[in-house]
């Protein structure tokens, strides 16, 4: 059995890394009591797919990953004669087992046989909300330079590479501050995700002129090259 659980990481689980994550997934499936599927070799390991790795410091609205339960007629038996009329009943169990931070959004049964979650996403939606005080209008205009601009060359891991086509979208909005003392700045950006073709926020900030330890960057979907199975 392949199950597809959507989820949002926050609070403390921001600074956990894309490894631990993984492990973080395998101690909540143990501690709802589930039977994990295990891959095959000399280095067997828990069969959990994350759809995408999110980068250290940063939240996530709606993470995706696949688990593999072993369908054994007990355990998932006792999941389904438990939840009565829920219609989602792994949902409670695996948020009942959850880490302060990981919260349950849904939980849906797939084909086992689907491709890998890695290989569909295709780009990622991302909300940057700025700490400081930002002028509006300045940055407005640096976005619309960027987006003008022909190519951004950079240079990621000692090899260089082009930023401006891995940048899908951009727009500027203004948000009240909390306590309501006046207006802050927030970037929505979508940005390639495919392999060997990924887009930062980071980068993106940092072509703009800003740090981004100065924001708040949130990544709120995952979008597939076509609707999940």
């Amino acid at each position: 059995m392949r199950l597809r659980i959507t989820f949002s990481k926050r609070g403390p689980l921001r600074y956990i890394g894309h490894l631990d994550l993984h492990q973080v997934w395998e101690r909540t499936v143990r501690r709802a009591g589930l039977p994990l599927v295990y891959t095959q070799g000399f280095h067997p390991g828990p069969k959990i797919q994350i759809a995408a790795a999110l980068p250290l410091g940063f939240l996530g609205r709606a993470e995706v990953v696949d688990i593999w339960l072993k369908d054994n007629g007990v355990g998932v038996a006792r999941v389904v004669a438990q939840g009565g009329d829920n219609p989602s009943p792994y949902a409670d169990l695996f948020q009942s087992a959850a880490p302060p931070g990981l919260t349950i959004l849904s939980v849906e049964e797939v084909d086992e046989h689907a491709p890998a979650l890695q290989t569909r996403v295709s780009a990622a939606e991302y909300e940057v909300t700025f700490l400081d005080p930002v002028d509006g209008s300045a940055l407005a205009g640096k976005i619309a330079a960027l987006l003008e601009a022909a190519s951004l060359p950079r240079e990621r891991r000692g090899k260089a590479y082009d930023l401006r086509p891995l940048i899908l979208s951009l727009s500027l909005t203004t948000i009240p501050l909390p306590g309501g003392e006046g207006k802050g700045m927030r970037v929505q950006m979508i940005l390639s995700a495919c392999e060997g073709a990924t887009g930062r926020p980071e980068e993106v900030l940092a072509e703009l002129g800003f740090p981004f330890e100065n924001t708040r960057i949130e990544r709120t979907r995952l979008i597939f090259q076509s609707n999940i199975e």
